[in-house]
This record gives structure tokens, sequence and C-alpha cells, in this order.
């Protein structure tokens, strides 16, 4: 008899679903010596992610249902069954003991197919508000793992284990020198930073003696963002535009002040490192997900919010950008509100959990 504990992880599309998915794989072998396998889509991140990584990816085709025109959703309904069909077959091959469900389009037909099994199930939702997927399994799973408690009351036997996320971020020192703002939207930037950062780069140069700006746009709009900077007439040796970081984890170390979005990936990587942010949710994020996150960490201390259309108005980035960065106290007061959302040893305890709900007896937790 093959006693390997055996799990499968289904989900991905974004970054934000399936580097946390990959997290926990990498726990599950380390801890548990488990044979893994994931599921997704060939259109999502996972197609090129998960390969990479060294695991196995099985796809299949399933599609959007929220935020998409009706033909679109018509025709994800219709492939449905066919999805979960599939699921069910993969896992009647496979014979997982536990499968995780980590939100993004291959989660739902997995999870249902999970239930219908009546395999073990977990749901992972690292946002406050949870995706449809999630929704629609949340109260079925055997269990969840949240980030915000917020997302509690969608789950039956939700515990908050955090958001995966890499051990260099939870070692960072606090910054010292002239203060450092770091400017980002994720690996493909955000375009109203690119557009609107420019336009009062000088201004703000000039309010904070010695500040300098490192802004990461995207490799699509970096030509334009960086001319946008140049013609700012702003001290050229005082900023720095750049496609992409290579070391988020260092330039989070020289930053005093954070602008970002407040998707759950760089929400938990500035808890962790215990960052001050200045938050700017994707106002087209399905289920206003990310306005919810930011809402969490602004309840929690650790963050202001701005709205997409705050930007339109000049001078009130300007003001609030300013007024954080000349307020060291402030700055450590919300850097410290961030080290109490921070979640350690997050993939552990998932791995764990799931060794656990596997028949697995699980002999130390995650620290």
């Amino acid at each position: 008899m093959n006693s390997t504990l055996k799990i499968l992880i289904a989900g991905g599309g974004t970054g934000g679903h399936i580097i946390p998915a990959l997290a926990v794989a990498r726990a599950l072998v380390e801890r548990h010596a488990a044979e893994v396998i994931l599921v997704g889509t060939a259109r999502g991140l996972e197609s090129r992610l998960v390969p990479e990584a060294g695991f196995p990816l099985k796809l299949i085709d399933v599609g959007p249902l929220k935020s998409v025109s009706l033909m679109t959703r018509l025709r994800t309904l219709t492939n449905l069954p066919r999805s979960i069909g599939d699921c069910k077959r993969l896992m009647r091959e496979f014979r997982p003991g536990a499968v995780l469900g980590v939100g993004g389009y291959a989660s739902g037909p997995a999870m249902v197919a999970a239930l219908r099994l009546k395999i073990p199930a977990i749901a992972f939702e690292p946002n406050a508000m949870p995706g449809l997927a999630n929704r629609l399994v949340g109260k079925w799973v055997r269990a969840a793992a949240i980030n915000f408690p917020a997302a509690a009351t969608w789950f039956r036997n939700p515990e908050v284990t955090g958001v995966p996320v890499r051990p260099e971020f939870f070692s960072l020192d606090a910054p010292s020198g002239a203060p450092h703002l770091l400017v980002f939207g994720g690996s493909q930037g955000a375009r109203t930073f690119n557009t609107h950062l420019p336009h009062i780069i000088r201004s703000l140069l000039d309010e904070v003696p010695g500040l300098t700006v490192l802004h990461q746009s995207g490799t699509r709009n970096f030509e334009a963002t960086h001319m946008g900077y140049a013609a700012s007439g702003a001290d050229p040796t005082r900023w720095l535009v750049r496609p992409f970081l290579d070391d988020m984890a260092a330039e989070f170390a020289r930053a005093h002040l954070i602008m970002s979005r407040s998707g759950a990936s760089t929400v938990a990587e500035e808890a962790a490192a215990g960052k001050p942010a200045l938050l700017v949710p994707f106002a087209a994020a399905t289920d206003q997900h990310q306005r919810r996150n930011a809402e969490a960490m602004v309840a929690a201390g650790a963050a202001v919010m701005l709205k997409e259309f705050d930007l339109d108005i000049p001078d009130k980035l300007l003001w609030i950008l300013a007024g954080l960065i000349t307020d060291p106290g402030r700055l450590a007061t919300m850097a410290a509100a961030a080290r109490t959302q921070a979640h350690p040893g997050a993939a552990e305890r998932i791995a764990d959990k799931l060794a656990e709900l596997a028949g697995k007896r699980v002999s130390g937790s995650a620290s």
C-alpha cells in the first residue's frame, strides 16, 4: 500500500493565486514528502510558473463568470459540467488525500469535483472579500485558510493563516538615511501611477528635502513614464524609473513609504516587511476586493487609502505623500501596525492542515 501523501492544488490565473499555491506546494514537499500536482488553465500564469517550479500541471478548459460579456458567461456555464467531469477523472486517477482551492478559474470546478467525491477540501482566500468560486463553495468545504478576519463569515471552519510570503520580507531592518519612496503597481505596473506621479514629482522633491523616488512602471509603459519624469524638470539624480524590479525585498528594505495597489500578495508583503503604505485600490478589481483589502489595512493603522479618482486632484496626492514622508513618527507607528498584520509560516500552516485532513499525523506546527 502506497502511504505517500498526495495533494491536489487547483486555481491560478494571476500571480496572487499561483505564487501562494507554489509556496504551499513546496512546504508540502519539504515537510511531508508529499506528491503534489496543480490544476489550472492554459490562459493563466500557472502555465509558465508551475513547470518552472518543477511541479506537474494538469490543464482544464474553464473560463470566467464575473465581469465578462453574456456570451462569455454562457460559454463558461456550458463548459462547466465538462470541467467538473475532467477534475473528477483526474482525482480518481491521482487519488489525492486532500484538495486545496486557491481561487481563479480552475478552482471552482476542482472544488466542486472534490466535494462530490467526498475528498476533504480547503479553500484558500487571501482577500477580505472572497472571489466568486470561494463564495460558492465556502460553506461546503472542510476548512478555509484566510488572510483577513473579514472573510471568515463566508467559510466553514476558517483559520487566519495569512498569505505565504517569502521569508526574507520578515527580516528587513528599518530603513535609515534620507527618505525614500517606492512606487509600484505589480509586475505590469499601474497606468494611473505612471500617469500621475510625473505631474507631481518636481513639487514632491521640492517639498521633501533629500527625498529619492524609485518608480516601477512595468515594461509596456516604461518609456512614456520615464519621459514624463524627465520632462517634469525634477532633479534626475533623485528619481529612477525602472520597468521591473528583480529583488523586491531589497527595494522594500530601502523604502520609508510604499505607494502601491492593494492586491492580497502586495499587502501581505508590506505587512511582513513592516512597511507603511499609501494604497490605491484598482477600481476595476472583481468584487472590489482591493478596496476591501485596503480598508482592512487602514483600519489596522498600517496604511492610508486613496481612491483612483483622487489621483485626478494633483494637489491631493502631493499633500498626502509629502505629509506622510515628512512625519517619521507617523511612519513608525504605521510600520508597527503593519507588522501586527503579518503571518509568518503561512505556507507551513496550510500545508500541515492539508496533511491533517488527508489523515497524516502532523508532529509539529509552523513557527
